[in-house]
């Protein structure tokens, strides 16, 4: 495995036109390859946002169906892997879809598939209420995956506020790297998304991409957007801008890059922003601070907590 591989994190405005979505998205591939990224990460709902209730249903479609074939073979023609997450698979029904976050190599060909596990039914805090369950089918199994960029652990949008999925996948599934593709809502992005982010980094010690829809789909939907690419330490090395990528090596103290990303920051915009996964980062901050060395197995807070 090489030191270090570069990665993309896309920020896009996603609507009900399948076609003009895939546009975004070959675009913006292109991008990331010149850039000379090995791997892209695209928002939740990439392919499709509904305008009304129910109408992803209409679009859902088997992984092996048209819309999933486009994105494959964008993918073995540019060279990239591709993190698709989630996608508007078919369900067991027609009332019935899964929200999966897809995994293409460079060759075209899926990797993994994960479901997403934490639905969203949700009464926003001076927002809208939300029934993901309504027409969404929850996931069962936990999905780690080996790449160019490390091992990834694949997660979906909610699931970020469930922390313990994300020590499975580094404590048990051996994650250095954490996907977490989003459609965060305004009210909660503002809230919560960046702080959410950068602690599943810190405690887990992984790089994390997080890539995220941005701005007004439709009359009824806004997204917050802020796309970001998190080390192991928690320190932001990617967002949007471009301008925001730090070469490997340039002598930018974190206070200076801080300041820079405050300043300059654009959530709503589409685009990439590009950074390098350090393996020896990941190595370093693990050694120096081992946590999976002072954990305690979940036998001993059992133990613990009857001794009450």
């Amino acid at each position: 495995m090489a030191i270090s591989e570069r990665v993309a994190v896309v920020q896009m405005t996603s609507v009900n036109d399948i076609a003009a979505n895939f546009a975004t998205c070959s675009r913006l591939v292109k991008e990331a390859a010149s850039a000379g990224a090995k791997f892209i990460a695209f928002p939740e709902n990439f392919s499709f946002v509904g305008a009304k209730d129910g109408e992803s249903l209409t679009i859902a479609e088997p992984l092996d169906g048209p819309i999933m074939q486009g994105y494959r073979s964008l993918a073995r023609e540019s060279k990239i892997w591709m993190s698709l997450g989630g996608f508007q698979e078919k369900g067991q029904d027609d009332a019935q879809l899964c929200n999966t976050h897809v995994l293409i190599d460079d060759t075209g060909n899926i990797r993994s598939k994960y479901r997403k596990i934490h639905l969203f039914d949700v009464d926003v805090p001076g927002g809208a209420v939300y029934k993901e369950s309504r027409f969404t089918e929850g996931g069962k199994e936990v999905v780690a995956v080996d790449s160019p960029i490390g091992r990834l652990g694949v997660t979906v949008c909610y699931d970020l506020r469930f922390p313990g999925l994300y020590q499975l996948l580094r404590f048990q599934h051996e994650a250095q790297v954490l996907l977490v593709p989003a459609a965060f809502t305004k009210v909660t992005g503002q809230a919560h998304w960046e702080i959410l982010l950068r602690a599943r980094a810190i405690e887990t010690q992984c790089y994390v991409i997080a890539a995220a829809q941005a701005g007004k789909h439709n009359d009824k939907r806004e997204s917050y957007g802020d796309s970001l690419i998190i080390d192991p330490w928690g320190t932001i090395i990617g967002r949007l801008p471009e301008m925001y990528f730090f070469p490997k090596g340039e002598e930018l103290n974190f206070t200076v890059k801080a300041l820079l990303f405050s300043l300059l920051a654009d959530r709503l915009s589409t685009g990439i922003a590009v950074a390098d996964i350090d393996f020896s980062l990941i190595d370093s901050v693990r050694t120096k601070m081992p946590i999976s060395q002072h954990r305690k197995p979940p036998e001993f807070w059992k133990s613990a907590s009857a001794s009450l």
